[in-house]
């Protein structure tokens, strides 16, 4: 395994310029537009028209900012199951269930009294949009994710409390968006992650949630959450070429990852983000089939 010591400084900076500016959003923001100029001549990526839905407000400190609820048959639902189901599990681990979506880009538009404002569109799958208009749980879920995730996507920082516009389904226009035709599950949910260190003696660190993902065909993404921890200081990083090891301050976490893929150690970074997750970006030296 390379030792990557580089890692550790990032993290601190990372830490220091604040969640917004973080390094790991900057590439996957990066990553994104690069996605985005390729993707109209790749095979696995299609041209969709999202639906309208239903528009919500809210504000940043840039002003009023919408956030337009749209959905599509091509993006694929989430998995099935009951609200009680669903409700039991976000209790126990929230970070176990996804709701597929695309997050377009932000379009400046002007209100109903002729002032500037944001409006971003986010789709969902359309069966499952059917089944949230009759579920207040559901459409708050999304909501609640929708946010989160343009926060993360565009570095922002919206009013968690937003309203619900009843008579109009959405702000100024809806444009198409790409997204892939071929969607590549989560890695762990195919059982080819190995933690080394899955049964640890009561007392020693704790082997923090690992969830890891596709980005792109050569962008894998780690996210480790670290809920007893406050930043980045006292954390160790490295990254072989198909391995992960961290450890956190004061023995509180430990984490040894077998990653069936060939990292490139090199380019890899990380960064701490504020919702205390470790991000980490790794580039592929070869992108699985």
């Amino acid at each position: 395994m390379a030792d990557l010591k580089l890692l550790v400084p990032e993290l601190n900076e990372a830490e220091e310029m604040g969640a917004e500016t973080a390094r790991f959003q900057e590439l996957l923001l990066q990553a994104s537009k690069e996605l985005q100029q390729a993707q109209t001549s790749r095979p696995e990526s299609t041209q969709i028209q999202p639906q309208p839905g239903f528009c919500v407000k809210t504000n940043s400190s840039e002003g009023k900012v919408f956030i337009n609820i749209c959905h599509s048959p091509s993006i694929p639902p989430p998995a099935d199951m009951t609200e009680d189901q669903l409700l039991q599990m976000l209790e126990e681990d929230q970070a176990g269930f996804r709701i597929p979506m695309s997050l377009g880009e932000p379009h400046a538009e002007l209100d109903a009294k002729g002032q500037g404002c944001t409006a971003y569109d986010v789709a969902v799958n359309s069966d499952f949009y059917r089944r949230m208009q009759n579920s207040d749980f559901l459409r708050e879920l999304v909501i609640t994710i929708a946010r989160e995730g343009l926060e993360d996507k565009y570095s922002l920082q919206l009013n968690p409390e937003w309203r619900l516009l009843r008579n109009r389904p959405f702000m100024g226009s809806i444009s198409q968006q790409n997204i892939r035709s071929r969607q590549r599950p989560p890695i762990q949910e195919l059982g080819n992650v190995f933690t080394a260190d899955a049964l640890r003696p009561e007392g020693s660190p704790e082997k923090p949630h690992l969830n890891l993902w596709l980005e792109a065909p050569d962008l894998l993404l780690a996210e480790i959450d670290l809920p007893k921890l406050d930043g980045a200081l006292g954390l160790s990083l490295e990254i072989g070429e198909n391995r992960l090891v961290m450890g956190g301050p004061q023995q509180l976490y430990h984490l040894d990852a077998y990653i069936p893929l060939r990292i490139n150690s090199d380019e890899s970074k990380a960064a701490f983000h504020r919702k205390r997750r470790l991000m980490v970006a790794m580039p592929l030296l070869s992108a699985p089939s």
